[in-house]
């Protein structure tokens, strides 16, 4: 697969992901992070705040993979 269907497939991937990985992580907070007191939220939206990174960062090493030869 060339580098520019990569991106294209991965550009695609990393939207949908937000996109879905948002509405759940609101979801997820709403039922059992809000209303438990202002400490455990911000310690929730902190943690789900920085989890969608590994995800994202591996779909952009694969976009960037050089083509092969």
């Amino acid at each position: 697969m060339k580098q520019r269907t990569r991106k294209a497939i991965g550009t695609l991937a990393t939207v949908l992901f937000m996109i879905v990985y948002s509405l759940a992580a609101m979801a997820v907070g709403g039922h059992f992070a809000v209303g438990n007191g202002m400490a455990v939220e911000l310690v929730y939206f902190i943690i789900a705040g920085l989890l969608w990174i590994p995800v994202v960062m591996a779909i952009i090493r694969w976009m960037v993979r050089p083509d092969e030869a």
